[in-house]
């Protein structure tokens, strides 16, 4: 079989990724089976792969994976990996191809920083998060710039489920302080996000009187805000003490004393049925007087 000029047959090998045609991919690859290695070696951007998990081709991408996997750890000219692609567009799919064939890619950090996880987290895609969290948890613990880690991003791209993805299968993670020593609670006040609050002050361990760099607890950065509105007064609702116990806590005393006042009163009404009793079989012993 004739085999066409390398550029020619490499972009085709393009077209047919961008395209999803994967009968042309197949027809390329039987022509020439050094193809797709050649091309990793001779690229100097993105691989036929990065551009199949951009485009959310599946069929490609199980191809290129059958015939090279060592693609799924190349990256770019920005050092994204086709997984970094894949968790950013929200491609489930692919991205657990990509996963499989390449778990270390978990790790792999971009020209900004961010790994996977950190993409699929800023985004909102929670099945791709999910997925990479279980795969490597370490990833949620990289920390960008100014030390925040992806909770923090959470809040700062207001994605609350997320945070609730991250909360339920790394639960520490939410006492991380940042480089300001803020945790993803005083984010949260800060940017004045009710939900994230509510959902952290009532759903999760997190330190609600944590103090960050400047000795500030998040209440006291909600307290130092200018504004005083609808929000501000619903988030100091979360953040605030119970200005008193529990109505459990606080019907005990009077509860132990209904209970004993009750016992003295069954004692004394048994002494005056048991001597109005004597002194109906008796009467004469109740006066003093014997017949």
């Amino acid at each position: 079989m004739e085999r066409m000029p390398g550029e020619v047959a490499e972009k085709k090998l393009y077209d047919a990724a961008a395209k999803g045609d994967a009968q042309a991919l197949r027809h390329l690859l039987d022509q020439d089976p050094l193809l797709l290695d050649r091309v990793s070696f001779t690229c100097s951007n993105k691989t036929p792969l990065h551009v199949a998990a951009m485009h959310g081709h599946l069929p490609i991408v199980q191809e290129i994976l059958n015939q090279n996997r060592l693609l799924a750890e190349e990256l770019d000219s920005q050092k994204s990996s086709p997984l970094h692609i894949a968790s950013a567009k929200g491609y489930v799919e692919i991205a657990n191809e990509l996963l499989s064939a390449a778990p270390d890619m978990c790790l792999s950090r971009d020209s900004q920083g961010r790994n996977p996880l950190h993409l699929a987290a800023m985004k909102g895609h929670v099945q791709i998060l999910a997925g990479l969290v279980q795969t490597a948890p370490r990833a949620a613990w990289e920390k960008l710039d100014r030390g925040q880690n992806v909770v923090h991003l959470c809040v700062i791209h207001c994605q609350l489920e997320s945070l609730k993805i991250l909360a339920q299968n790394l639960s520490e993670i939410l006492n991380a302080e940042d480089d300001d020593g803020d945790s993803v609670l005083h984010l949260a006040v800060r940017f004045k996000q009710v939900e994230t609050v509510r959902y952290l002050v009532e759903s999760t361990n997190i330190d609600k009187n944590a103090k960050n760099c400047k000795g500030q607890t998040p209440l006291l950065i909600l307290e130092q805000t200018p504004t005083d509105d609808r929000t501000t007064a619903a988030i100091r609702n979360f953040l605030r003490p119970p200005l008193c116990t529990s109505t459990s806590t606080q019907t005990q005393p009077a509860a132990k004393w209904l209970t004993r006042k009750r016992d003295s009163i069954m004692v004394v009404a048994i002494l005056i049925a048991t001597m109005a009793f004597q002194a109906g079989v008796n009467p004469q012993a109740a006066s003093g007087r014997t017949i």
